[in-house]
């Protein structure tokens, strides 16, 4: 039988792994993406990835700064995801 803290620290690394292979996985797509529109939802996939990692590393270390730090990352994330659609879309951000 494993340990519940054994098992909770198996888990945090399964997915540190896990989301940091995502993480991977969507800049090769960024960077071979054939079109635009796939570079601007994989930009978007890796601040998802990313606020993933912030939120497990404030789970790792037991702070709920990494938290707050998350919510401002996925504003921002969110605001510069839209601003750069349409400035592909439109070829200007404010109308």
């Amino acid at each position: 039988m494993i340990a519940p803290d054994r098992l909770y620290d198996l888990a945090l690394v399964f997915a540190f792994c896990a989301v940091s292979l995502a993480q991977l996985l969507a800049m090769v797509r960024l960077v071979i993406g054939p079109d635009v529109t796939d570079r601007i939802l994989a930009l978007d996939t890796m601040v998802v990835d990313a606020i993933g990692l912030i939120v497990l590393l404030g789970i790792a270390q037991g702070t709920e700064i990494y938290f707050e730090a998350a919510l401002i990352f996925a504003m921002l994330g969110f605001v510069s995801t839209v601003a750069y659609a349409r400035f592909i879309l439109r070829g200007d951000i404010i109308e």
